[in-house]
C-alpha cells in the first residue's frame, strides 16, 4: 500500500482525533430509490476488484444485491440513513468491522495512485499530525515514577517520529510505564512499528507485523526501527477497550505476542483487515480492507475475535488495576522510607479510585 492510502486509512479510522469524519454524514440529503440500486452496484463491483478476500466479496455482493431486490432501503430515504443502514448490512455480511460507508460530498478520487506525493499535500499532512499532537493526548509522570503515555491513534510514521521521540525521551526516567490505547482507533502500521522500536534494548531488532496485500500479491514485513531516544526496558503495562481497534489493537497484540507488556483491560473490537477509500458515485464512499495482518509469532491475526488482554476488567478499571499492579511492584523493591511512605500512600488513594490533591501550600522550613 502506498504514503497516499496510508493517509487515506488514517483519515477514517482516527475518528477520536478529527471532527471530519464525524461531520460528513450529517451533511444528510434526499437520496432516490434509483441512486440507492447504482450506489449498491458500484459498491460490489469495488468489493469484486479490491476486497481481501474475493470469494467473501462475491457472497457480500449477492446478498446486498438481495437486499436491494427485497426493499430492504426503501425507508432509508436520505443520505445519512441509508449510509448507515448499508455499513450494518456490509459488515454483517462480511463479518469485517473495517467495511464502512461513508456520504461525503467533498471527497476526490485519487487519480494518481500510489505516485509521491506533492509538496503541498506532505505539508498538509504534516500539518494535520501537528495539530493532532502527533496522535498523543497525554504524556505524564505520575506519583511513584510510573510514567503514563496516552496515545489516540497512529498517524503517518514520518511526520510522528519526532513526537514519539519526545515522549519517550521525558518518560525515560520511570521506573514502568502504562500506554493508555483504550481510545485509539488505529492508523498507520509504520507509526505502531516506530512506537514499538522504543521498548526493546538497541540491537534487538524485531519482526512485529506482516500484511499482505491482494494487489500484487504481496507480503509487506514491519521491523522495528532505529530511533533517536533512549530505549526503554523496564515493566509496560498497555490498557485496551472494546474501542481499541485496527492499529491500535496492533500494537496491543505485537506487545503481547513479543512478551514485553503486561494487557490491561477488556477485549479489544476486531479489525485486522487494513484497507483503502474508493468512490462509488453519488458522493458514496466505501472504505474497503485491501490487505490481512499476519502476525509472525502466530502467523494468524485478531480479525473478528480481538486481542485478549493478559488481565481481563472492564475498561473503565484498567487504569487503576495497572497502577496498582505496579506500585505493589515497586514498593516490594522501595528502601527509602520516604518513598516507601509515599508509595503506599499513592497505592492507598489509588485502589480507592481516588484522584490526586494537589498541594498549593507553601513548604515547611
Amino acid at each position: 500500500m502506498g504514503f497516499r492510502h496510508v493517509i487515506s486509512s488514517c483519515v477514517l479510522l482516527l475518528a477520536p482525533l478529527t471532527t471530519a469524519v464525524a461531520q460528513i454524514n450529517l451533511s444528510s440529503v434526499p437520496i432516490d430509490a434509483a441512486t440507492r440500486r447504482a450506489v449498491v452496484a458500484s459498491l460490489a463491483k469495488q468489493l469484486q476488484a479490491n476486497y481481501i478476500f474475493p470469494d467473501v466479496a462475491g457472497k457480500v455482493a449477492e446478498t446486498l444485491d438481495a437486499k436491494v431486490a427485497g426493499n430492504a432501503y426503501e425507508r432509508d430515504a436520505t443520505t445519512s440513513t441509508f449510509a448507515t443502514a448499508l455499513t450494518h448490512d456490509l459488515q454483517s455480511a462480511g463479518m469485517d468491522r473495517h467495511l464502512r460507508i461513508i456520504y461525503d460530498p467533498t471527497f476526490k478520487a485519487d487519480e494518481n495512485g500510489d505516485s509521491p506525493l506533492t509538496t503541498q499535500q506532505i505539508d498538509q499532512q504534516r500539518s494535520m499530525a501537528s495539530q493532532f499532537g502527533d496522535g498523543i493526548a497525554k504524556v505524564d509522570r505520575l506519583p511513584g515514577n510510573v510514567g503514563y503515555l496516552d496515545i489516540r491513534g497512529f498517524l503517518p510514521a514520518d511526520f510522528v517520529a519526532n513526537g514519539y521521540a519526545a515522549a519517550m525521551t521525558l518518560l525515560a526516567g520511570s521506573d514502568a510505564m502504562i500506554i493508555d490505547l483504550r481510545q485509539n482507533g488505529g492508523g498507520d502500521p509504520a507509526a505502531v512499528a516506530t512506537l514499538l522500536s522504543y521498548f526493546f534494548a538497541e540491537g534487538d531488532s524485531r519482526h512485529i507485523n506482516d500484511l499482505q496485500w491482494r494487489k500484487g500479491n504481496r507480503t509487506q514485513q514491519f521491523w522495528t526501527v532505529s530511533v533517536v531516544a533512549p530505549r526503554y526496558t523496564k515493566p509496560v503495562y498497555v490498557l485496551t477497550s472494546a474501542y481499541t481497534f485496527s492499529g491500535g489493537e496492533e500494537c496491543a497484540y505485537d506487545f503481547q505476542t513479543q512478551k514485553r507488556a503486561t494487557l490491561v483491560g477488556a477485549t479489544t473490537g476486531g479489525g485486522a483487515n487494513p484497507g483503502d477509500v474508493f468512490a462509488l458515485g453519488h458522493n458514496f464512499v466505501a472504505f474497503i480492507p485491501v490487505g490481512r495482518a499476519i502476525n509472525p509469532m502466530t502467523h494468524t491475526n485478531w480479525e473478528h475475535v480481538g486481542v485478549k488482554p493478559d488481565v481481563v476488567v472492564p475498561a473503565a478499571d484498567a487504569m487503576k488495576t495497572a497502577y496498582a499492579a505496579i506500585l505493589k511492584k515497586l514498593l516490594a523493591t522501595a528502601k527509602d522510607p520516604d518513598q516507601l511512605a509515599e508509595m503506599k500512600a499513592t497505592l492507598v488513594r489509588v485502589e480507592k479510585g481516588e484522584e490526586e490533591t494537589p498541594n498549593y501550600m507553601q513548604p515547611k522550613q
